[in-house]
């Protein structure tokens, strides 16, 4: 949520910049609406202000024996007309904040202006990509030679985008878990297990609701209204909203892994395959709660520790700094960490660190004391630590060998038992 001071001192650059990232803001009827509430709101002050005067008025007349008929008639006709403003008041607010819950972050000044994701700026690219001396093959090929995911049964249990993860195909999925979460408590995360259902308010908290609603999973009945979490954010975002958090606990690192939901799997194309996009996936999640002045410091902590993954795995990947229309809701500054995979010859990305500023405090009411004692909002930064289907996809193509084998990263040895499949 952004602070509406903001968009009271200059609506036309805040839009502006918020156009920058979506095309279809328009700020004018929330300047109007704020307006609006804010004459009214003024307006029931002055009535309620010349009723209190007029009952005491009322009082010493009737002390006096006077006849306050007419004045007591005036505090009725206050009466009436403040339960009208009123009224009009929570609908104009009701409008104001839905509104309001539907516009981006703000992104920051240093973010390429551009809705072209083409024009996202690379920052640091690692290794090379990998070519072959023979005929390679992709994730599909190999998982057939080597029976480590069945998209089959995972249609006929779920339907398409819900893949099963078999044999030695699972027994890496879960090294790399583990290998991933050994790392992020290595460099200071907190590890918790979150849950995967959360409720409204949460999701609102965290900027999902109420723009995305419809991409998302959920539980409806006479007993729930819940949404399956689209990744761990959303979860570990409510874990301190609506507290007043210390100084000595900032930073607060934590790291959740947690299977993730997205009702949007995209196109079924030849290179939307398999793993690529999928209903279903496994991820670990990076999520930090920070003061204003540290955040910037956390952001790259989180950076290096999902770097950290990459490195020991031996994957060629780089780092693009996304142009504001290719950042998502709530962030205003985002990096992602893309991977090459040769079986569809491009880079996707594993990894989407973002720093929403005060953006979801705000609708979270996340806060802390500052330096004056007062209470202040956070900033919060998330980050994928890291999604493992396209990782499981750049693995397997990249680690193939002649003889159709599949070598296994060191450092997962320990996690899996075995060097290669």
């Amino acid at each position: 949520m952004l602070d509406i001071k903001l968009i009271r001192e200059d609506a036309k650059s805040v839009e502006k910049k918020l156009k920058s990232k979506d095309p279809s803001v328009e700020i004018g009827p929330i300047v109007e609406l704020d307006e609006a509430i804010r004459k009214i709101k003024y307006r029931v002050e002055e009535l309620k202000s010349e009723r209190n005067q007029a009952s005491q008025k009322i009082g010493e007349m009737k002390r006096n024996k006077e006849d306050a008929s007419e004045m007591m008639e005036q505090v009725k006709s206050h009466g009436e007309t403040i339960k009208e403003l009123d009224n009009e008041l929570f609908e104009k607010e009701t409008t104001f904040n839905d509104l309001m819950s539907r516009l981006p972050n703000i992104p920051s000044d240093e973010i390429k202006v551009s809705g072209d994701p083409k024009d996202n700026v690379i920052i640091k690219e690692v290794g090379k990509k990998p070519t072959f001396s023979f005929d390679f093959k992709n994730h599909l090929e190999l998982s057939d030679k080597h029976n480590l995911f069945d998209f089959k049964r995972g249609a006929k249990v779920s339907g398409s985008g819900w893949p099963i993860y078999r044999g030695k195909g699972a027994r890496l999925e879960w090294a790399l878990l583990n290998y991933m979460i050994d790392t992020h408590i290595k460099n200071g995360f907190e590890q918790v297990i979150a849950p995967i259902c959360v409720k409204r308010e949460t999701s609102y908290w965290s900027g999902q609701l109420p723009k995305f609603e419809d991409q998302q999973f959920k539980i409806t009945d006479e007993d729930y209204d819940l949404f399956l979490i689209p990744t761990a954010e959303v979860s570990l975002n409510g874990f301190h909203g609506d507290e007043i958090l210390t100084d000595e606990e900032l930073p607060i690192k934590y790291i959740a892994y947690t299977p993730c939901f997205r009702r949007e799997a995209g196109a079924a194309g030849k290179g939307e395959r398999g793993l690529i996009r999928t209903h279903q996936f496994n991820k670990v999640e990076m999520f930090c709660f920070a003061k204003p002045e540290n955040s910037d410091k956390v952001f790259d902590d989180m950076m290096k520790s999902a770097e950290e993954i990459l490195a020991g795995l031996g994957l060629h990947y780089r780092n693009a700094l996304l142009v504001t229309g290719d950042m998502s809701f709530g962030s205003k500054k985002t990096i992602d960490i893309e991977v090459w995979l040769p079986g569809q010859d491009r880079y996707y990305e594993v990894s989407s660190v973002s720093n929403c500023g005060d953006f979801q405090a705000r609708r979270s009411n996340c806060r802390y004391r500052d330096q004056d004692g007062k209470p202040a909002f956070l900033h919060t930064l998330n980050g994928s630590g890291l999604a493992t289907s396209r990782l499981m996809v750049a693995l397997l193509e990249t680690n193939q060998q002649p003889d159709g084998t599949i070598l296994i990263p060191e450092v997962l040895h320990p996690y899996t038992g075995f060097d290669r499949i």
